[in-house]
């Protein structure tokens, strides 16, 4: 005779499976570290106050 199966070792493994596959689909969509958009954040507030600075006084 074979052995016995846990199927729900196979059940958890084809979740998780799934899961990652996930993932990596919204890592591709959304994916930035949490330092590019630390990075992006400093730029566009550098940017705000270069220009703020720059304004002509009437």
């Amino acid at each position: 005779m074979s052995k016995p199966v846990n199927l729900n070792r196979y059940r958890k493994e084809k979740a998780r499976a799934e899961k990652k596959a996930r993932a990596d689909q919204n890592a591709v969509k959304f994916g930035r570290n949490k330092a590019e958009k630390i990075e992006d954040k400093f730029h566009q507030d550098k940017q705000r106050r270069d220009i703020d600075h720059h304004e002509l006084d009437e």
